[in-house]
């Protein structure tokens, strides 16, 4: 009898094990105020599958275009003529799928597939399951309208995840220029073979890779130190300027996981973890760094062949690539032949000397494609215990691919890291390697001489990946009272410690300051002087909605108004603004129309720029000569606009500034950060004023008592992108109340706001 009761014993366990090896993932998703989800599980591979779960449960729709998006499948689905965004710049769907076709190297990142730590490869393809099991829950029938029967919402493969990895770490770098690369070709026969050399088509040089200052991406980020705040401890405000449409939308999300991985914050669509946000000990935000992460290679060319370039005094052939993109309706695909050499694929700026001529052709390459390292080292921040240990992490991987990191930790400490993946080319480098036109576009891009093999990229012994530079060249403090930067470079983010000079690469040194970044420093020393910072400050500061062109300007264009006949309507309007863009502020957007016509030209200001002062220079506004009639001339050019566009000229921001919904307008405060307006928000124009098109988006303050974190913050845009859903608007709402949702994150918070049962999916 003993015999066959150990063998039952034996027998039932296979079976416990049996069953337990076929439940691979197994996550409980709890929903909590606001729709925003609470992912346990026990394993990595766990913690994807219901990340991705409860992603497409919000954005299924968005997600699945981006899927077909870096597939290069989008003229195939939408049509070639239709538009889409590529980097920054609206093209047609086929120059979209030309550039992605061509430029992700799959096979390349298969090979790198391979070197991925198992915490990641779990992360990874447990997303791709706990997505394609949301697909198998929800019939095509019933997704949202937006995607409701289409081909293109499908189970997606490992391949898909590479693709939208890879993308986005070109999203800030290369991604700008995609255009260019999709649109590269030789030059005709009848094309002139002949360099530039006039300062005209120089100046069109530089202005042809210097994307506009309101299209990039942006952001503030604070770390306060104990000698900062009323508590002692640290605070971190982060204020990330990111799209309010499209798959970089952030997305709230709380991780619970295995090796006591607790993380609670955001991410974007493909994202298995929060990529910013806080745990128990530390906090953290992003902003995009003034780094340039890629170079240009200007080559010369061989005068029989505009596609073989010389290198050493020996010409290579470049490597030529047919590009097969499908058509919908059953017509032949569209087949483009796109060129690259070793310094990177060819990139040309038609009409401008950065074109392919027969003479010059221009290669870039970019030091984030292929890395494939970001997922771990969010993973190790998300771990960290204090800032020490995150600018470790940063500084080991180099797998931050295009922002500063800035943090503050339980214990006081405050850091700025501008460490991320940059080429490994030094001043003397920069110097060396530089052309007769690498001066002309110094200030925008890193122009190297692509006829020696010498000035590629220096290899380096010590850095993740060869040919980056290393983290101890690159800019990094901690301090005990505070840090931040709003993109302009490493050179300052305290004025009481500028940092020394380092290379080129890592952006200007001594130079002068965006309006932004200057506001940030002012404001925060004024609120620093009236006392220690706590949340209250924090959310005083976030929102303050003041504009420092408004500081330096309004006054004296009012001046300039009086008695200018014909201008009456105009000047009382203006003269109603209170110098900040509130809901409630009139005469805000005239004036910002009115900044815009006037704020690069020359001569405007008195006192020019001083490196020994640069949060307060330059300034006074020129009231005299020929700075005073432009300024008048441009006031009634931007009456006029408003009167065309239907806007009167006194109408309060919120009205000007909303999002617009079927049943009522939300009024949104917030305004141009080329203003000087902290709280950034950018439009785009639609009947009867604008609609929120980027800006402030996730705004989280942070910081700790004895039990954890203390968190307060806003989803700008909400968390949902259908229309039907309860959360498309309700953050929105409360962002534009200026109210704020503190964060649940020990279980009796989360127990204090749930919304429904949890669910528990498994498989």
């Amino acid at each position: 009898m003993r015999v066959w009761t150990i063998a039952m014993s034996l027998a039932a366990g296979m079976l416990g094990q049996s069953v337990a090896a076929q439940t691979q993932y197994d996550v409980t998703i709890t929903r909590t105020d606001f729709n925003i989800p609470h992912i346990t599980s026990e394993s990595w591979g766990g913690v994807g599958y219901g990340v991705a779960y409860a992603y497409a449960q919000d954005n299924i729709c968005m997600l699945a275009e981006e899927f077909a998006t870096v597939a290069g499948t989008r003229s195939l689905h939408f049509g070639p003529q239709e538009k889409s965004v590529l980097g920054f710049s609206e093209v047609d769907n086929l120059a979209s799928d030309v550039f992605y076709r061509s430029q992700i190297d799959l096979d390349t990142l298969r090979a790198g597939w391979s070197g991925q730590s198992s915490r990641t490869q779990e992360l990874v393809d447990g997303y791709i399951a706990g997505y394609n099991r949301f697909l198998r829950d929800t019939a095509l029938k019933d997704l949202p309208e937006a995607c409701r029967s289409q081909a293109w919402v499908k189970p997606i493969t490992r391949d898909d995840m590479l693709r939208l990895s890879e993308k986005q770490m070109l999203l800030a770098s290369s991604l700008a220029l995609a255009p260019g690369i999709a649109g590269a070709a030789p030059p005709s026969s009848e094309v002139a073979r002949s360099a530039p050399e006039s300062a005209g088509q120089t100046a069109m040089m530089a202005h042809a890779f210097e994307p506009h200052e309101d299209l990039k991406f942006g952001s503030n980020g604070w770390a306060f130190g104990a000698e900062a705040t009323k508590d002692g401890r640290g605070l971190l405000i982060g204020n990330p300027h990111f799209p309010w449409e499209g798959p970089a939308r952030f997305w709230q999300l709380h991780v619970t996981g295995p090796d006591n991985y607790d993380v609670m914050g955001v991410g974007i669509a493909g994202t298995p973890i929060p990529t910013l946000g806080f745990n128990r000990d530390v906090a953290w935000t992003h902003t995009v760094t003034a780094a340039r992460h890629f170079t240009l290679y200007a080559l010369v060319l061989s005068p029989d062949d505009p596609t073989v370039y010389m290198v050493d005094g020996e010409p290579v052939k470049m490597t030529a690539r047919d590009v097969s993109v499908p058509m919908p309706d059953g017509a032949a695909p569209v087949i483009r032949t796109l060129y690259s050499t070793q310094f990177g694929p060819v990139v040309t700026v038609p009409g401008t000397p950065m074109a392919w001529s027969g003479a010059m052709a221009f290669a870039l390459r970019d030091a984030n494609s292929g890395n494939q390292r970001a997922i771990g080292t969010w993973l190790g921040i998300g771990m960290a215990r204090n800032v020490g240990e995150i600018e470790a992490t940063i500084s080991k991987t180099l797998g931050i691919p295009w922002v500063n990191t800035i943090a503050a930790d339980r214990d006081g400490n405050a850091l700025h890291a501008d460490i991320t993946a940059v080429p490994n080319v030094s001043a003397d480098m920069a110097q060396l390697c530089a052309t007769p036109f690498s001066g002309m576009v110094a200030d925008r891009v890193i122009l190297l001489d692509g006829t020696r093999s010498a000035c590629d990229w220096r290899k380096g012994d010590a850095t993740a990946a060869n040919n980056l530079l290393p983290a101890s060249d690159q800019a990094s403090r901690t301090r005990r009272d505070y840090v931040t930067n709003s993109n302009d470079s490493y050179w300052i983010s305290n004025p009481r410690n500028p940092y020394r000079q380092l290379s080129p690469i890592l952006g200007k040194f001594e130079r002068e300051l965006s309006l932004r970044t200057r506001s940030n420093f002012i404001e925060t020393e004024a609120a620093l002087a009236a006392g220690k910072f706590d949340h209250a400050a924090a959310k005083q500061l976030v929102f303050g909605n003041k504009s420092l062109a408004g500081d330096m300007v309004l006054e004296p264009v009012l001046d300039l108004c009086a008695g200018q006949q014909g201008m009456e309507a105009a000047c009382s309007a203006l003269a109603q603004w209170d110098g900040k863009f509130e809901a409630d502020s009139r005469g805000a957007y005239l004036f910002a129309t009115l900044w815009e016509k006037i704020r690069q030209n020359k001569g405007l200001w008195q006192v020019g720029f001083d490196a020994a002062d640069p949060i307060n220079t330059p300034r006074d506004f020129v009231v005299t000569g020929a700075n005073a009639d432009t300024a008048l001339t441009a006031l009634a050019e931007a009456a006029g606009d408003l009167e065309k566009a239907g806007i009167v000229l006194d109408a309060p921001w919120g009205e000007v500034l909303a999002v617009r919904l079927a049943d009522r307008n939300i009024a949104l405060h917030g305004g141009p950060g080329v203003a000087g307006v902290l709280n950034m928000q950018r439009g785009r124009p639609v009947d009867g004023g604008m609609v929120p098109q980027h800006g402030s988006s996730y705004i989280q303050i942070v910081s700790f008592d004895d039990d954890g974190p203390v968190a307060d913050a806003i989803l700008s845009y909400s968390q949902s992108t259908d229309p039907a859903s309860p959360h498309f608007a309700d953050q929105t709402e409360l962002y534009a109340a200026k109210q704020w949702h503190r964060l649940p994150f020990a279980p009796a918070e989360i127990e204090a706001q749930q919304m429904g049962d949890p669910i528990r999916i498994e498989e």
